[in-house]
C-alpha cells in the first residue's frame, strides 16, 4: 500500500502544475484539459472514459450485443427500455463518437421497427403471425404507439411490471422516443434518415395527440402511462376503479418533442407540416400554467375535478414530483424564472436529496394504484417500498436529467456532488439499476447477494451511463436547431480554462470547443481562429452552412460565476489517465482466449488505415483494439479496496471476466458485420469484408 501511496503522490505532481503566487492549477487528460479545479477537470476527463474502452471506470462496450448489433439494459437486462435508456441517449448524443453512434441508433430502431400499428401483437412468429405468447407480448397497441421494453422482434407495448389490465398505453414513453429520435436527426443532418423516420415519429405524435383535451389543450390519460411507471395511478374512482387524468410529464416530454418536430420541419422544407406542429407546440406551452403550483413548481398530476397530486404541504398528494420538474429544466420546456422557481424548490427540500440524488418524489406517494392513500407505502414491501423502485427511488437516468438542470442554472456544486456520489460507484463497478433506499443503497433489491441478478457484487447498466454523460453535456448545454447549434457554456466557475478534446458532432462537421470561463455571458467568439459575430451574449450560435468540417471554436465569457468550492474529494484511485499512460501494451500478455482476436484486429487496422471511406469500419476496429488493451492494462491497475462496496478477490475477477467477455463482444460484432457485408452488402461492404476473413 507505501507502493500504491508514492506512485499516486507522483501521479498528481504530474497532473499538477502549480504557477505563479495565485497557484493556478493545471490539468492534461485524455479527453480534456485546463486549468483551475482540478477535481473537477478529473471528473469531466473521467466521464468521457465511460464512452471509450479504457482501464478506471465501466465503459459502453460493457452494454454491447454482438448478435444484435445493438447496446442493452445490460446487467441481467436483456432488452432496451425507453425509461432506462433516455437520460444516457439523450446526453450523449452530441459527443458519441463511431461506431457508438450508429449503434445507439440500431438500439433506438428496437422501438421504431416494431411501433404499434393497431394490427400486429407484440411479437410475431417468424412467418409474421401471431405467436402464442404471454399477455404482455399480446398485446396490440394502437397505431403510432411506442412500449416498454423491446427487443429486434418484439415489443411491450404497455409498462410490464404490475397490474397491465388496469395500465393505459405508454403514452410519455412515446413522447421520450420521438424527443430522443429528434435529437439524433438533429445532430445527424442526414435526410435519408429524416425521410425514413419523420413518418413514423409523425404516428407517435398523432397517437399523443388522440388524448389531448380540446377544452384546456392538457393530456388525460390512465394509470402507468407516465416514463417512470407506473407510479402514476391515474385517479381513483367511487367505484373502486382507475381513471384518467391530466399527468404533467406527459406535457413536459411532448412539448419537448413538438419543438424539436418544429425544427425538423423547418430543415427539411416543409411548410404545412411547420403550421401543424407549431400550432401544437403554442397550445402545448400555453397550457402548462394550469400545472404549476403558485410556488412555480410542477404537479404531478392533474385530476379532472381540479385537484392536484404533487403539492407541498396538502394533507392529501402533498410531495414534491422530482422527474417532471427535473425534466421541463433539463429539456428547455420553460423559461429561466420558471426554471429558477422548480430548483429553489427543489434546494428548500433535502428530502427529496437525501443522498445527493433527486428522488422521483419525496415524500411517499399516496396515490399509486397498488396503495392509494397509504402515505410512504408504509406496510408495502419489495419494490413498492418507499425509497426503493418508482416511489421514492433513484434511477441514474433521471439523475443525468437533474445535472443537466443544475448546470443550466450554473448550479456547479449540485453537479458535482452527483457525479462524484456516481463516480464512486461505478469505480465499485455497481451501476445498479436502480439504486434503493432513496440512493443510499446499502442493500439492493436487485442486485445484492441472494437477489436475482446478483453477480459476485458486479452490476453495470445503461441508466448511469446518463450521469457522466450529462456531466459533460451540460458543460455547453447544446441545443441543436434547423440551421445552427446553440452552446451555452456553463463551465464550472471553478475552472478557468477548458478545452474539450472529443470533437462534438453536427452533421458531417467536427466542433472542438474550448473557454476561457470568465462567467456565463458570451464576450467574443473565434472559429479557427477567425474573429465572429456574437449575435448574444446568452448564447454561441455556430451556422451550419457557415462552419469549415473541423471547426476549432475558441470562446471567452464574462459576467462572473457564483463562487462554490466543494470539499468532497475525488475518487482517484482507479485513475485514467497515469495508469494507461505508464503501461506499455503486450499482446503477448493477453489470454490465449483473447490473443487471436486481438491479432486479427491488429491486422484489420493496418488494412483499413488508408482506405478512404471505410471510416465506420475503422473506429469499429479501433474501438475494439481498445477494449483489449483496457483488459491488459486493467490487470495491472491499483483498483483500491472500493467506496461503498468493498472490492474482493472474486469481485475482481468477476470484473476482469466482464472486461473480457467485453472484448470478445466487440471483437464478435465486427465480425458478424463483416459476414452480413460479404452476404448482403455492396462492392465496397464486400471489398471491406475481404480484408477480415484475409486478417482471419
Amino acid at each position: 500500500m507505501k507502493n500504491s501511496t508514492v506512485i499516486l503522490f507522483f501521479m498528481l505532481i504530474s497532473t499538477l502544475t502549480c504557477l505563479g503566487q495565485n497557484q493556478t492549477f493545471k490539468y492534461n487528460g485524455k479527453f480534456c484539459k485546463g486549468e483551475g479545479d482540478v477535481k473537477f477537470l478529473r471528473l469531466i476527463d473521467e466521464s468521457f472514459a465511460f464512452f471509450h474502452p479504457n482501464s478506471a471506470v465501466p465503459n459502453v462496450s460493457m452494454l454491447y450485443e454482438p448478435n444484435w448489433n445493438t447496446l442493452l439494459e445490460s446487467g441481467g437486462w436483456d432488452a432496451w427500455w425507453i425509461q432506462n435508456s433516455y437520460g444516457f441517449s439523450y446526453a450523449a448524443t452530441p459527443f458519441l463518437q463511431e461506431p457508438w453512434a450508429s449503434i445507439l441508433q440500431r438500439s433506438w430502431d428496437m422501438f421504431w421497427n416494431n411501433q404499434g400499428d393497431g394490427k400486429r401483437m407484440g411479437r410475431l412468429t417468424a412467418n409474421g403471425m401471431p405467436a402464442t405468447i404471454s399477455p404482455l407480448m399480446a398485446l396490440i397497441a394502437p397505431d403510432g404507439s411506442l412500449g416498454d421494453a423491446a427487443r429486434p422482434d418484439e415489443i411491450i407495448y404497455k409498462q410490464g411490471d404490475g397490474n397491465i389490465k388496469i395500465h393505459d398505453w405508454f403514452y410519455e414513453a412515446t413522447a421520450a422516443g420521438v424527443v430522443m429520435q429528434s435529437e439524433i436527426l438533429l445532430t445527424n443532418r442526414d435526410q435519408k434518415a429524416i425521410a425514413y423516420y419523420l413518418p413514423k415519429m409523425e404516428r407517435a405524435c398523432n397517437f399523443i395527440e388522440k388524448t389531448r383535451d380540446p377544452k384546456n389543450n392538457l393530456f388525460l390519460v390512465g394509470p402507468a402511462s407516465n416514463l417512470l411507471a407506473p407510479s402514476y395511478g391515474g385517479v381513483k374512482q367511487p367505484d373502486g376503479t382507475f381513471g384518467k387524468g391530466y399527468l404533467t410529464g406527459l406535457s413536459i416530454t411532448y412539448l419537448a418533442a413538438l419543438d424539436r418536430m418544429v425544427e425538423l420541419y423547418k430543415l427539411v422544407g416543409n411548410k404545412v407540416m411547420i403550421a401543424l406542429y407549431e400550432h401544437r407546440q403554442n397550445i402545448t406551452r400555453q397550457s402548462l400554467p394550469q400545472l404549476l403550483t403558485p410556488a412555480g413548481y410542477f404537479i404531478k398530476s392533474l385530476e379532472p375535478n381540479g385537484i392536484k397530486h404533487g403539492v407541498m404541504g396538502q394533507k392529501q398528494y402533498g410531495y414534491l414530483e422530482g422527474v417532471a420538474n427535473a425534466d421541463a429544466v433539463a429539456l428547455r420546456v420553460v423559461d429561466d424564472k420558471t426554471a429558477e422557481s422548480i430548483y429553489k424548490q427543489i434546494a428548500a427540500f433535502p428530502e427529496i436529496r437525501p443522498f445527493d440524488f433527486l428522488l422521483t418524489n419525496a415524500p411517499g406517494l399516496d396515490d399509486t394504484y397498488w396503495g392509494w392513500g397509504n402515505t410512504a407505502g408504509k406496510g408495502m414491501g419489495g419494490i413498492h417500498e418507499y425509497g426503493c423502485w418508482v416511489n421514492g427511488g433513484v434511477w441514474g437516468t433521471v439523475e443525468g436529467r437533474a445535472i443537466l438542470m443544475y448546470y443550466r442554472l450554473g448550479k456547479f456544486e449540485d453537479v458535482y456532488r452527483s457525479a462524484i456520489r456516481a463516480m464512486k460507484w461505478a469505480k465499485d463497478f455497481r451501476m445498479d439499476d436502480h439504486l434503493t433506499q432513496r440512493g443510499e443503497n446499502s442493500y439492493n433489491l436487485w442486485y445484492d447477494k441472494g437477489a436475482e441478478r446478483h453477480n459476485n457484487g458486479v452490476a453495470v447498466t445503461v441508466d448511469n451511463f446518463a450521469i457522466p454523460a450529462a456531466t459533460i453535456r451540460g458543460l455547453f448545454d447544446y441545443e441543436y436547431k434547423s440551421d445552427r447549434l446553440l452552446l451555452r457554456p456553463r463551465i464550472p466557475g471553478s475552472i478557468t480554462q477548458f478545452t474539450q478534446k472529443e470533437p462534438v458532432r453536427f452533421g458531417d462537421k467536427k466542433v472542438y470547443l474550448s473557454c476561457r470561463n470568465g462567467g456565463p455571458k458570451v464576450k467574443s467568439v473565434t472559429i479557427n481562429g477567425k474573429l465572429v459575430k456574437v449575435e448574444s451574449p446568452d448564447a454561441v450560435v455556430l451556422k451550419y452552412n457557415e462552419l469549415p468540417i473541423e471547426a476549432k471554436v475558441e470562446i471567452i465569457t464574462e459576467g462572473g460565476w457564483t463562487k462554490e468550492v466543494s470539499t468532497t474529494p475525488y475518487p482517484i484511485i482507479p485513475a485514467l489517465i497515469e495508469q494507461e499512460r505508464s503501461k506499455a501494451f503486450s499482446p503477448a500478455n493477453l489470454p490465449d482466449s483473447l490473443h487471436k482476436p486481438f491479432t486479427v484486429l491488429s491486422k484489420m487496422g493496418k488494412y483499413l488505415a488508408n482506405d478512404s471511406g471505410a471510416e465506420y469500419e475503422r473506429a469499429f476496429v479501433t474501438t475494439a483494439i481498445e477494449s483489449f488493451e483496457a483488459y491488459q492494462y486493467r490487470t495491472r491497475m491499483e483498483v483500491g479496496s472500493g467506496y461503498f462496496r468493498p472490492i474482493d478477490q472474486l469481485k475482481k475477477e468477476t470484473i476482469m471476466k466482464l472486461y473480457a467477455n467485453s472484448s470478445l463482444a466487440v471483437y464478435k460484432g465486427f465480425e458478424k458485420q463483416m459476414e452480413s457485408y460479404a452476404q448482403q452488402g455492396d462492392s465496397r461492404q464486400k471489398r471491406i469484408a475481404s480484408l477480415f476473413f484475409k486478417a482471419q
